[in-house]
């Protein structure tokens, strides 16, 4: 059973997280010749204030 985990920023929408999941379903099922029912797909949403680039916080980032 293939297990995907995206890390993400929050901030997308319901619709752009089920799209995501399908095709990550897709794809695997596809690639991986096995049934879509078999893969999982695991979304897991960091808040900006808890994601880091180059020292700083993207929260703090601007146009972020």
């Amino acid at each position: 059973m293939p297990l995907i985990r995206v890390d993400m920023l929050e901030g997308r929408t319901p619709e752009q997280k089920r799209e995501l999941i399908r095709e990550l379903t897709e794809t695997t099922s596809r690639v991986l010749n096995t049934p879509r029912e078999r893969v999982r797909v695991v979304i897991h949403e960091v808040p900006k204030t808890h994601w880091g680039i180059g020292g700083t916080p993207v929260s703090e980032i601007p146009g972020r």
